[in-house]
């Protein structure tokens, strides 16, 4: 088996350390590949060749026209390679093929829309008050970056970070997740394939408490975006302020799912399982916390739990295969520990809540679709982001009711509204604290649209323009056109 490497200043190395680490298969935790693990040493090299690069001009010097054209190429080669690129990410972190197909569909498509938008920008001119004068305003690209990526969905998350800060100009540092870094290596072959200049982009590989450590610290990175948990997101923030760093943090949610009782019933039961169940419910955005308008509760429940109960487990390649395991036996620990905790509190299990007892399924990191009922707002499992496929149910009286529910939470990633009442979907978003709230939809995204959370969910935002705004300075030039002595002094 080959040892993958890391890609610092334009080659493929080892670590210094001559580390290795084993990629685990959570389906049945076969190795899949070997990696080699950097550390802090690494780090620094590959901070200093993207601090060369940038300082060099060797990328933001580059027409944006150009830059845009690398882009494209490497949406060209993600979409000639999709399937070995989907192949990777289902095997690393077991999610079904078909998901890992869209997703690749989607990374595609980011990298396209910044592509298209790298030389969109060229400025604008301001009123100046002074006469003989012109007032400009331009974008230019903050310098190097370090990107910090999570292990739920690796290359998705790595795309909304390295398009918009190659588009921009920018150079780069990328720590994948410890744990599913292989498409995220196959990318970094597809950008050199794509002519993305030596030094420019750097992929380092290896934990975040010597790689993102060492990049959150340095005073030779400018910015520092991170995909994760708040708790690194805060040790992230304290570490970047040693030379203030720019920061663009998305850091999960506890997201609300408000059904109202006249809302269309099956939509509404169907997209509460979409709102959940992808990959194992290890999504940043899923709808975990179902609210249901107590007149429709009991039906909605019943209905709900009897499709639950009938996803099929399985192997990612496996066609019939609905959901796939958990990421790693500490994640499954985490799960485990966060219903007993619910039920110890309270809660009641309406379906699921434990492992599988199919014999095929006891090599994986498998936890059954779980439905708690009788949850207050009180309760951990409401408040805490679970990352599992676990729905907590809550129920509401009013429209007020429901909205205090859903904004009850440290978390404003996300939310949705179900109800065929266009006037009171529109109340509840206007009062919802979320970065996104969908109406009569869960999960939906799109490259076009910013994604990132109010509260404790983050700062900044990904996608859209504001994605790309994240990786630019504003920089205001004065010309007088008519310079003469002023005689002050």
């Amino acid at each position: 088996m080959n040892m993958k490497k890391q890609y610092i200043d334009g080659a493929w190395v080892t670590s210094k350390a001559g580390a290795v680490r084993d990629i685990i298969n959570p389906y049945n935790q076969e190795i899949i590949a070997k990696v080699t693990e950097g550390d802090e040493s690494d780090t620094k090299d590959a901070i200093a060749a993207a601090r060369k690069a940038f300082d060099r001009g060797d990328w933001s010097a580059t027409p944006a026209t150009e830059r845009g054209k690398i882009v494209h190429k490497i949406a060209d080669f993600i979409e000639r390679d999709r399937e070995e690129l989907a192949e990777l990410e289902s095997l690393d972190t077991g999610k079904t093929v078909e998901e890992s197909r869209g997703d690749m569909d989607d990374i595609a498509g980011v990298f396209r829309y910044y592509a298209e938008m790298a030389d969109k920008d060229g400025g604008e001119i301001i009123d100046s008050p002074i006469p003989n004068s012109i007032s400009k305003v331009v974008r230019e690209p903050v310098g190097v970056c370090g990107q910090i990526t999570p292990w739920n969905y690796p290359l998705l998350q790595a795309s909304w970070k390295l398009a918009p800060a190659l588009a921009a100009g920018n150079t780069l540092i990328m720590k994948p997740s410890e744990i599913t870094p292989l498409t995220s290596i196959k990318v970094f072959e597809l950008m050199e394939e794509a002519g993305v200049p030596s030094g420019v982009a750097n992929l380092v590989l290896g934990p975040g408490n010597s790689v993102g450590a060492e990049l959150s610290v340095s005073d030779d990175v400018d910015l520092i975006s991170f995909t994760g948990g708040i708790a690194t997101g805060k040790k992230i923030m304290q570490a970047a302020s040693s030379n203030v760093k720019k920061l663009a943090l998305e850091l999960g949610g506890k997201n609300p799912n408000v059904v109202f009782a006249d809302a269309d019933f099956e939509t509404a039961v169907d997209q509460a399982m979409n709102a959940v169940f992808f990959h194992a419910g290890q999504i940043c955005s899923a709808g975990t916390r179902l609210i249901v308008e107590e007149s429709i509760h009991d039906e909605f429940v019943e209905a709900l739990a009897d499709r639950v109960g009938k996803i099929r487990l399985g192997s990612g390649f496996d066609e019939s295969t609905q959901m796939g395991p958990l990421i790693s036996q500490e994640h499954l620990d985490k799960v485990v520990d966060y219903v007993e905790k619910g039920k110890q509190e309270g809660a009641t299990v309406a379906v699921g809540g434990e492992r599988p007892d199919d014999p095929e399924l006891q090599g994986g990191f498998f936890y059954l679709p779980t439905i708690l009922t009788n949850c207050t707002t009180d309760m951990s499992v409401v408040q805490n982001e679970g990352f599992g496929p676990v729905i907590t149910v809550e129920k509401f009286s009013t429209e007020e009711e429901a909205v205090k529910l859903a904004n009850n939470s440290i978390y404003g990633l996300s939310g949705g509204v179900f109800t065929n009442d266009i006037a009171k979907a529109e109340r509840c978003v206007a009062n919802m604290r979320m970065g996104t709230v969908w109406i009569n939809e869960f999960n939906l995204y799109f490259p076009h649209a910013p994604w990132g959370g109010f509260k404790q969910s983050g700062i900044g935002r990904e996608l859209g323009k504001p994605g790309l705004e994240e990786y630019q300075e504003t920089k205001h030039i004065f010309q007088n056109l008519k310079p003469e002595p002023l005689h002050w002094f």
